[in-house]
This record gives structure tokens, sequence and C-alpha cells, in this order.
């Protein structure tokens, strides 16, 4: 029988040995070192009484501690809530709600914990170790994690992920890595990790960079470009909005980026501009991720793929039609994932999780289509949407019209009431380098592009978009000027 999600993760600590896993504060940390504080971690969590099915609140930053909680509090099989920065208070109660230990490496200790106990992290860590490898206690139908959507519709929703699911994830599994993200894999000798590692993606990432031999080097703060160059790293995360900061930031003061090799965008779509002047300006180096909290990663493009792509999935996937039905190659409808990883539904939230959550199928409500080399496109949401003069149009198609104009660099457009046709096409931009957005020029080449319905009656020049704490573009902010 195979050992459930944390086992192999111990596995890979000690096939480390001597070899540096964390580098913290300048400090090289060994997988051996490393292992030994996942030992105390366990023992700490044993010695007040958590075990599988427990709800253990995690409330750390990146560094070689945080890692070992988080692993430790899956080696009891408790079930395991991270949480953010930036979330609003309101947010951050929703999701410690229910949890009867909270682990955190905040100095004071202070803030909303939940209800139950709290726990400094140096506490938990003076635990004994035994030198005892320890016992994997998850079962895997048990619930491994809660992992939070980024509530820019409201508080945000828990998607519940299993035991079973999180051991027949990816990352830590390079038998299973399908070839684009062997091919990322191959390039993350120092990944940089920066916020908490309670991030979904920033620890999947951070478990691929050690089931690849590689080391997790801690960045605070993530000044970008500094921090590349200041810890020589291979690779990071970074969002749409970071990415276009450092593009700009090389054009102006260019420094040496030479070992850099690898930046995944996840958390937004990226203009297939955006990808082209990136890959002027920094090199091959840009992957784009495509996933869900509910599904965990779907698709990757690497650095080859025709911008504006996100290459050919390794999981199963259908494009629906409204009714339903699978659509031809070529046709947009609505995506629908089945991963190995996915969530099985929100966590105590029955009725959202019938909506979302079709028989062993995800849906994502997402649109987009597969090619006739199987390369997967988006091309919206299916609620982004604008009734004018009561017919549905998707705001995807129109941003990505908008943005392939030369004088604009992104797009984003929202529904303004209007006394003639119920809504309109409000289009906010953000300008390319030298260059004046003109209504009069974007209204003609949306009107031809997708009909006339479609085309902005304002305009709103912006220096960048507004973005939710999870880093993705935020339109309600747009809309009410905040």
């Amino acid at each position: 029988m195979t050992e459930q999600f944390p086992g192999a993760v111990l596995d890979l600590l000690e096939a480390a040995g001597d070899r540096p896993v964390f580098e913290h504060a300048g400090v090289e940390i060994s997988g051996t070192r490393l292992l030994g504080t996942v030992r105390r971690a366990v023992n700490g969590l044993r010695g007040h009484g958590v075990g599988p099915g427990d709800g253990v609140a995690m409330l750390l930053g990146v560094g070689p501690g945080a890692f070992a909680a988080i692993i430790a509090a899956h080696v009891v099989g408790a079930r395991v809530v991270g949480v953010r920065p930036g979330l609003t208070e309101e947010q951050r109660k929703h999701i410690v709600r229910d949890v009867g230990v909270t682990v955190t490496d905040r100095p004071d200790g202070t803030g909303d914990h939940g209800s139950g106990l709290t726990l400094a992290l140096d506490d938990l860590l003076a635990a004994t170790d035994d030198g005892v490898r320890p016992r994997v206690l998850a079962r895997p139908g048990d619930t491994a994690r809660l992992l939070h959507t980024s509530g820019s519709t409201g508080l945000p929703k828990a998607c519940a992920q299993t035991y079973a699911a999180m051991t027949a994830g990816w990352a830590h599994r390079p038998d299973a890595w399908p070839p684009a993200v062997r091919e990322l894999a191959g390039r993350l000798d120092r990944f940089l990790v920066f916020g908490t590692l309670a991030s979904q993606v920033m620890m999947e990432y951070g478990l691929l960079a050690l089931a690849a031999g590689g080391t997790l080097v801690t960045a605070d703060p993530p000044d970008f470009p500094d921090a590349l160059v200041r810890h020589r790293a291979t690779a990071s995360v970074i969002t749409v909005a970071r990415l276009t900061r450092l593009v700009a930031a090389q054009r102006a003061a260019p420094v040496d980026l030479g070992e850099l090799r690898a930046l995944m965008v996840s958390g937004s779509p990226l203009e297939p501009g955006r990808m082209r002047e990136a890959a002027e300006v920094l090199g091959p180096v840009v992957f784009h991720g495509y996933g869900q909290t509910e599904t965990g990663m779907i698709s990757m493009a690497t650095p080859g793929e025709p911008p504006g792509s996100l290459g050919v999935p390794p999981v199963e996937l259908e494009i629906r039609d409204a009714s339903g039905h699978p659509v031809r190659h070529g046709c947009d409808g609505e995506i629908f994932a089945r991963t190995p990883s996915q969530s099985h539904g929100y966590w105590q939230e029955p009725g959202l999780s019938a909506d979302v959550f079709s028989g062993e199928w995800v849906r994502t409500r997402d649109l987009g289509h597969l090619d006739a080399s199987g390369r997967l496109w988006l091309t919206g949401r299916t609620r982004d949407v604008i009734i004018v003069n009561a017919n549905v149009y998707y705001a995807g198609p129109v941003e990505r019209l908008l943005s392939s104009h030369p004088s604009v660099a992104e797009a984003y457009v929202v529904a303004v009431p209007d006394d003639r046709t119920g809504e309109a096409v409000h289009a906010f931009v953000v300008p390319a380098s030298g260059h004046t957005p003109d209504l009069a020029g974007l209204r003609a080449l949306v009107a031809a592009g997708v009909g006339e319905d479609c085309a902005p009656t304002r305009l709103t020049v912006i220096e960048e978009v507004p973005l939710t704490a999870a880093g993705k573009p935020d339109k309600q902010r747009l809309v009410h000027g905040r």
C-alpha cells in the first residue's frame, strides 16, 4: 500500500542527506537537518494532542521552520488551513473559524486565530527530536488541506483536498511530471520563495524544486529584480503585474539576470503582447501556468509555446457548449477539467459544491478552446459579461482585441449602466510605452472585430490595474475607483 502524503516528502529529505535544501538568512540547511526539524514539529503537535482530522491553521512565512511545521501537520493527519497575507479581518476570521490549533511565526502572536490554541512556531520546534522517522497517520479519505479561493466575489471559498488527492499530486513525484513540468524542473537549482509556504502555488513549486534536487532560497523582501540578483536565483513564481514591473525595470536600468532560467507566471492570464515583450527583455524564461484552486495545475506553457497558448494539457479536459455537450477542437466553450489532485468540493458548502463539482469533473467557469495540435487557449470567463440590448457578450474577447492594439499593453472591460442599451462597455487600458490610447480607434477595432454593441463607450487610461490580495486584477476597484 502506498504511504500517504507527505511520506514522499520525507523520502526526499532523507535522500537529500547533506545536500542543502534550504537557504535562509544566508544559512544553508541540509535535508538531514530539515528532516530533524520536521520530527520536532511532529512531536510538538502530538504533544498538544493534534491528530487525524484536527484543524490546524498556519500563519507562517517561508522559512525552513514553516516548511517543517506544515509537513508535520500532514504527517499527523491534520486538516491544514493556510492563511495568506493581505486578507481582511473578516476574511481571516472566516478562514480560521473552525480550527483547533493555530501555528504562527508572528513575533507578537497577536491576531484573531480562531477559538482554539495558538502555538508560537519556536515553541513548537522546541520539542524533542527522537531521531525516528515519524509514522504518517494520514488517512486517504480525510481532508488534508483547505485551499481558499481569492475571495474576489466575497468571502473566500475553501476547496477541500483529501490525502489521497495530495498523494496523487505531481510535484513531489518525478515519475508523474508531464513534459512542460520536467522542462521547468531542470531550471529550479535555486528557487526563490517568499510570502507564505501555506500558499498552494508556493508549496507545490517548492516541492517540485526539492524533487528536482534544487534549493529553496527565502527572499525578504521579494523585491524584483534585486532579490533575483542578491540570491543568485535561477527561478521564482511571479504575477503578471510583477512581471510587467520587472520588464519595465530591466528596460530602464538593466541588471545582470544571467542566472535566471525560469519565471512561473500564475494567478491571471498573460496577454500575448506581454509574453513577447518579456521574452524580448528577459529571454526564454517565462512559463505560464493555468490552473485553479479547485483543480491544481491544468496546463503549462513553456517558453517555446506560441504567445497566448497554455500548452498541451496533461490532464483530462472537455470543452462544452451551453447545453453541456462537448464541442469540436477549435470551438469555444466552457472548460471542464479532471485532475488527479483536484478538490472534492467546498468545505461545508454543499450548494456551491454542486454547481462546480460535477461527478468527477470540475467546472472551471473559464471559456476557451483546444486547437488542432491540442493546445489550450483561454478566451474569457463565463461570469464576466456585459448585457447590451438584452444580448450577453463576454468580456474576454473584447479585452483581447483591445490588447492587440499597438497603443495598449493591458485592457480590462466592465459593464456600466446605459439608458439606451441597458449596459455598455467601459474600457480601462494600460498604455504601451510611448503611446496614448484613443477611444475612437479602439472603438473601431472592437466594432470591426466583435460588433458595434461591444465597442467601448468610455475609456479610462490607468497606470496599472489594481489587484486583489491574491494578485488578480480587481475589477470591482476599477468600477468603484478604490
